[in-house]
């Protein structure tokens, strides 16, 4: 490459970033306003834009009724907005914690779950179905578990020092979320074939149907508590990726910043988990993505990734409940994407991820 072209290439890289900044929030307002107009019952956009408006603001807008029909209300405020919301939520958490691990492991094929998160909320949310406990406390449960083996897994990665932590942590999870997923089959095992089983299938391949606002006013705190640190450490964490000896030698305190990343990231993958279930390959993908778009420096990566995120489970969720008569589970919608677009950008990128 000539010095030219290296020198226009950030450049390009910028651009891309601003134009994703004043573009992207628009076409994610409009998707959300389709999402909330497209169903078994259609409502047309200029009515969800009078209804929400008319919750919101108290105004009426277009010269519709649709602010005074109840069924639209309904459809579109009580059963549409809130998997709406969830899906922005969830796909925005999912996206920036698989940032972070991508560039923490740096790994471009990290995803939230490699420390185990994810087995330890499915094992907590199927014992929680087995003990027909009810929804919130399958949830709790499901929130515990992941958190409870990220801690298992650094526990041991804090034992065995005498290895590289990195590599440590990896080998630890694999372990970790393998001893997990045959505690899971074990339950299923034992479940009951009738009732027990179907629900546990279901929550294993991830859905927003059931989210509810108290689900989201649930997690939020917990969300939020887990993205702060990747926001006040995003420079820190362009450093971290470079290794840790290169970023102990540039003054970063790493064997105290990881802990702190970890726990954020994997703060934020549990809360989404215990609401949704397990939905794959949105930590994974939309990071590579933004990544193409705007560079692989930390402070524009997350909030691509946020908006990308969102963008992508929004979408893949009005899939979910319009490409069939039943609703498909997401997380085998993320897959039949996920996986052929992963292979189409490993054929195609010429760069290096990070």
């Amino acid at each position: 490459m000539s010095d030219s072209a290296r020198v226009a290439a950030p450049a390009r890289t910028r651009l891309r970033g601003l134009g994703l900044g004043v573009l992207a929030p628009a076409a994610l307002l409009l998707l959300v306003l389709v999402s909330l107009g497209i169903g078994r019952y259609p409502v047309p956009l200029a009515d969800v834009v009078s209804i929400l408006a008319a919750k919101l603001l108290g105004t009426k807008l277009f010269g519709t009724s649709a602010a005074l029909d109840p069924t639209m209300q309904t459809v579109v405020l009580q059963v549409r907005l809130p998997r709406v919301l969830g899906a922005l939520v969830v796909g925005a958490g999912l996206a920036a914690a698989g940032a972070t691990y991508q560039g923490l492991f740096r790994n471009p094929l990290v995803s939230p779950d490699i420390l185990g998160v994810s087995a330890g909320a499915s094992l907590g949310a199927v014992l929680g179905i087995v003990l027909s406990l009810p929804v919130a406390a399958i949830q709790g449960l499901a929130f515990a578990g992941g958190l409870a083996a990220v801690g298992t897994v650094y526990a041991i990665g804090f034992a065995v020092r005498r290895h590289d932590p990195v590599l440590t942590l990896v080998l630890a999870g694999v372990a970790v979320g393998a001893l997990l997923g045959a505690a899971i089959s074990l339950l299923k095992v034992l479940a009951d074939p009738y009732n027990q089983l179907p629900a546990i299938t279901f929550w294993l391949l991830g859905s927003l149907a059931s989210a509810t606002p108290g689900d989201l006013g649930a997690i939020l705190p917990a969300m939020g508590l887990g993205l702060a640190p990747l926001v006040l450490l995003r420079w820190r964490m362009n450093l971290m990726s470079l290794g840790d000896e290169e970023a102990r030698a540039l003054g970063v305190e790493t064997r105290r910043i990881r802990p702190v990343l970890v726990a954020g990231a994997t703060l934020v993958t549990a809360a989404a988990v215990s609401v949704t279930g397990v939905i794959g390959w949105v930590g994974l993908i939309v990071p590579h993505v933004a990544r193409l778009l705007v560079g692989p420096d930390f402070r524009r990566l997350l909030p691509a990734s946020l908006l990308l995120g969102a963008a992508y489970l929004t979408a893949v969720d009005l899939l979910a409940r319009t490409v069939a008569s039943i609703e498909v589970p997401l997380g085998i919608l993320t897959a039949l994407v996920g996986a052929p677009f992963f292979l189409w950008l490993l054929a195609t990128s010429r760069r290096g991820w990070a």
